[in-house]
């Protein structure tokens, strides 16, 4: 039976007939297991015609090879021997695309590999217009990967990859949508490349990360030097200011113990004589004063 309601029913059906034939058999032996017989292929023929399709489910009718009509989700009816019904998936399905050897726009040989999502659209034209569909959507997802991912190259196909899967996805769908196949997505899952161009890939970004670090040590080194030259200016033009800085670098030596700080000459003195220079050298540029 094609489900629990047909054998249920195929059971009601012979329990029927073996009360209403027992009465027959105890009075002719020949005609009631003849008709018992009889009674149990009509049971039988009756019951499948009760079909079941789940919820996610689609029933196509043909009626002697002809279609009929699209039924279900539920109990439905059709004529035993003269109809048939096929079953579709509605329901979104998944399926694989094996790895294929491309060749990108820039020559580079390259193994991808992804997934396709679809859901069938029109159950009718799923079964009329295309012999499988899973196999023929499969097989129009390879042909569209490999046209897109040749007209890219590597570093598009790196970086690009929602795009590329969008190229294929509207490959697909624009070919298949006549087949009653809606294609929800196709995304790149694998791309494996060369050894040799995995190495080279690693040592130019190994270069890269040390171009930028280079120019960030320089781009500090001249900060500092900028800053410094300012410092400079500022105590230049503060009497007071080299004296401060002295002093906060003396006690940022802190008070340990190993640490001996010495003083050849006083601060101040030292103060003292700078400014003895500054006025003998105005003494010398104005004699006559």
């Amino acid at each position: 039976m094609n489900n629990p309601i047909s054998g249920l029913i195929f059971f009601t059906l012979l329990i029927v007939g073996f009360v209403i034939g027992a009465p027959i058999f105890m009075a002719n032996q020949g005609l009631g297991g003849l008709l018992g017989t009889l009674w149990f292929f009509i049971s039988m023929v009756i019951a499948s015609g009760v079909q079941m399709a789940a919820q996610w489910e689609k029933g196509v009718v043909f009626q002697l090879g002809k279609f009929s009509r699209i039924t279900g989700p539920g109990l439905f009816f059709i004529i035993p021997v003269i109809e048939e019904v096929r079953k579709i998936d509605m329901r979104v399905l998944t399926m694989d695309i094996p790895s294929q050897q491309v060749i990108t726009k820039d020559n580079v040989p390259v193994k991808i590999n992804g997934v396709i999502f679809f859901k069938v659209d029109d159950p009718a034209n799923a079964i009329i217009k295309v012999q499988d569909y899973r196999y023929a959507i499969a097989q129009y997802a390879q042909t569209s990967l490999r046209d897109v991912i040749g007209q890219m190259s590597l570093d598009q196909l790196l970086t690009e990859r929602e795009e590329i899967g969008k190229k294929i996805e509207a490959n697909v769908e624009k070919d298949t949508e006549a087949w009653g196949l809606e294609v929800t997505g196709i995304r790149i899952q694998d791309i494996d490349m060369p050894e040799e161009l995995k190495k080279m890939m690693s040592r130019q970004a190994s270069a890269e990360r040390e171009k930028r670090a280079t120019i960030t040590k320089a781009e500090g080194d001249r900060d500092a030097a900028a800053n410094l030259a300012l410092a400079a200016r500022t105590m230049a033009e503060s009497p007071g200011a080299m004296q401060l800085r002295t002093l906060q670098t003396i006690d940022g030596l802190g008070p340990t113990a190993s640490n001996t700080v010495v003083l050849a000459v006083p601060v101040n003195i030292m103060d003292a004589i700078d400014q003895l220079a500054k006025l003998g050298k105005n003494v010398k540029q104005n004699p006559a004063a």
